[in-house]
């Protein structure tokens, strides 16, 4: 069942697009930098869009920071890469099986309270000791989950995202919630939960800025 889950993903976000010799940025992640690839607009597609240059696209749907095999593991996605700019997510894959009620272990795994340690911090170091700068995109809140106990959770890890962007050099936080309203559904997917294209849109212009040569 799971294999035909992620082929119904993969169709739906187009598979692994991969990383052309000359880009300078690569976007990895899970399924909100995925979406709408296979309509050529994801938000590396956006981005490449908007600065004009190749753009390299390793995120997949349902990968995990902590957990999941081959791509569908974050750091995995990017091992080898070297680029001058990195621009991820990632998370929310992790947290979905604490049900939203008893999320502190898996927090504390990703990131820890203060931002200095977990399986995120260790891979942004590592980025960054490749040369690369980091951009870390945060979640938006979407209308499948507005209003919810599952807010808290993410709250929590943007906090601690923020703590540890703060404390890095060559680390910026980007928070999609500054571009997204869970009450426009214009910028989601049927499914309430992953962007439209205008959604992938927006956060490609939220974190094109940085990206400027």
């Amino acid at each position: 069942m799971r294999y035909w889950i992620m082929l119904s993903l993969c169709l739906l976000a187009a598979c692994g697009r991969g990383v052309p010799e000359d880009a300078r940025i690569v976007v990895a992640g899970d399924s909100v930098m995925a979406w709408n690839r296979i309509a050529g607009g994801s938000v590396a597609d956006g981005l490449q869009a908007r600065l004009g240059e190749p753009v390299g696209d390793v995120s997949l749907p349902l990968a995990q920071v902590l957990g999941g095999r081959g791509a569908l593991n974050i750091p995995a996605q990017l091992a080898g890469v070297r680029a001058d700019w990195v621009v991820l997510n990632g998370g929310a894959n992790d947290l979905s099986d604490c049900d939203c009620a008893d999320c502190g272990p898996v927090l504390d795994r990703l990131i820890s309270e203060d931002g200095s340690r977990g399986a995120i911090p260790t891979l942004v170091a590592d980025l960054r000791a490749r040369g690369s700068q980091v951009i870390w995109a945060d979640y938006y809140t979407s209308p499948h989950y507005a209003g919810t106990a599952c807010v808290a959770p993410y709250a929590m890890l943007e906090d601690r995202l923020g703590r540890m962007a703060n404390a890095s050099a060559g680390v910026s936080l980007v928070d999609m919630d500054d571009v997204f309203r869970p009450g426009d559904l214009s910028l989601f997917a049927r499914d309430r939960l992953h962007p439209s294209q205008k959604g992938s849109a927006r956060i490609a212009g939220l974190v094109a800025p940085f990206l400027a040569k």
